[in-house]
């Protein structure tokens, strides 16, 4: 299974790590960490150091109840550091947080790769026509409302087959537009209880009858903090674990804060198969 990026073919047969950089003020974890320059290519520099394959950045926090941003300021904020990297590490496959397709439209021209947006096209009726004529890798994530209102629109049949349900229809819709690449994001942490998230974990392997690459991003996430009474600082433990049981349930991306520690996930799961 391989993704096109900017004419590389990216196979994700051996599972891939995806290193998370926020330069937003308010993001659960990193807000404000990275808000200067040199901040930002220490972080960057770091992470693909350490085996990240692509570097996701993010202008606008979704955390539960986040702050609204104006796209305007979306874009303020994300084209100087999408500029910043690639003129230092010109081979970063830049992968853009967004639900907007006026910023991933600018933000692909200025050189990233993939567009990751937690709506899957919902929030911006643009976006999967703007993808399609972008031709990059679309991961879609499975969510309800936006980040201000998410965590009321909790109530499902069945989580799993709701959200399975959700990305047949969102699929279905993109292909009919010529969108090639999709990942599919099971949206651990948005419009989902604690109680749900583990289910939904523990049914990962259901998302093989999909038959695109999925991708976890459940790093330092309430999720594990809250269960264990800790906090998002001391939850890269908890991260670990679940991260190795996403990787055995067929996972081909990890979303993460720790690249190195997702690495050895990666290298210690894939033994198991030699």
């Amino acid at each position: 299974m391989t993704i096109n990026c900017k004419g590389k073919l990216i196979d994700l047969s051996s599972p891939k790590v995806m290193g998370i950089l926020n330069i937003t003020p308010d993001s659960f974890f990193d807000g404000g960490k990275y808000n200067d320059e040199k901040e930002v290519l220490r972080q960057v520099d770091k992470m693909l150091d350490e085996g990240a394959t692509f570097i996701d950045v993010g202008a606008y926090s979704s955390r539960p109840g986040a702050d609204f941003v104006s796209e305007e300021d979306e874009l303020k904020r994300i084209i100087p550091i999408v500029n910043l990297i690639l003129e230092h590490f010109p081979e970063t496959l830049i992968s853009i947080d967004t639900f907007r397709s006026h910023v991933a439209k600018q933000c692909i021209e200025a050189g990233a790769t993939l567009i990751n947006d937690i709506s899957a096209g919902k929030l911006d009726e643009n976006m999967l026509l703007t993808v399609a004529g972008l031709q990059v890798p679309y991961i879609m994530m499975h969510m309800r409302g936006n980040p201000q209102t998410m965590q009321q629109q909790t109530d499902y049949d069945d989580i799993t087959k709701d959200v399975l349900f959700y990305f047949s229809e969102r699929i279905a819709a993109a292909k009919s537009l010529g969108i090639i690449d999709v990942i599919v994001d099971p949206g651990f942490g948005f419009a989902k209880t604690l109680e749900q998230n583990y289910e939904l974990l523990s049914k990962l392997e259901l998302f093989k009858m999909i038959e695109k690459p999925l991708l976890v991003g459940v790093s330092r996430k309430s999720m594990i903090y809250k269960l264990l009474d800790s906090s998002p600082e001391n939850a890269l433990n908890g991260t670990t674990a679940l991260n190795t049981i996403a990787l055995q349930n067929g996972t081909s991306i990890l979303r993460v804060h720790d690249v190195k520690e997702a690495m050895e996930c990666v290298k210690l799961v894939e033994s198991l198969s030699c």
